[in-house]
C-alpha cells in the first residue's frame, strides 16, 4: 500500500475546510459576514497553499495564496466593521 504523503493530508484538510465553508454558506447555515466563514477560507486556503508548495505546483500556489490573501482582507474588514447593537 502506498504511503500517504504529508502534502496529501495537509491539502485534504485545507480543501475540506474550503468546501465546508462553501457548503455551509450555500445552504444558509453560515453567512459570509460571520467571522467563521472567512476564517475557514483563510485556514483552508493557507493549508492548500502549503500543500501546493510541498508538491511544487505553481498554478495552485498562486490560486490558493490569492484566496488566502482575499480571505485575510475579509477578516480585517469584518474586524473593523461596526458591530450591530
Amino acid at each position: 500500500m502506498a504511503e500517504i504523503a504529508a502534502a496529501d493530508i495537509i491539502g485534504s484538510i485545507g480543501v475540506a475546510l474550503l468546501l465546508a465553508a462553501f457548503g455551509l454558506n450555500l445552504f444558509g447555515l453560515l453567512e459570509q459576514r460571520h467571522l467563521v466563514y472567512p476564517l475557514m477560507n483563510f485556514a483552508g486556503a493557507g493549508l492548500a497553499t502549503l500543500a501546493s508548495l510541498m508538491i511544487d505546483y505553481l498554478p495552485f500556489v498562486l490560486l490558493e495564496a490569492t484566496w488566502c490573501v482575499v480571505s485575510a482582507a475579509a477578516l480585517v474588514r469584518l474586524a473593523h466593521s461596526p458591530k450591530p447593537n
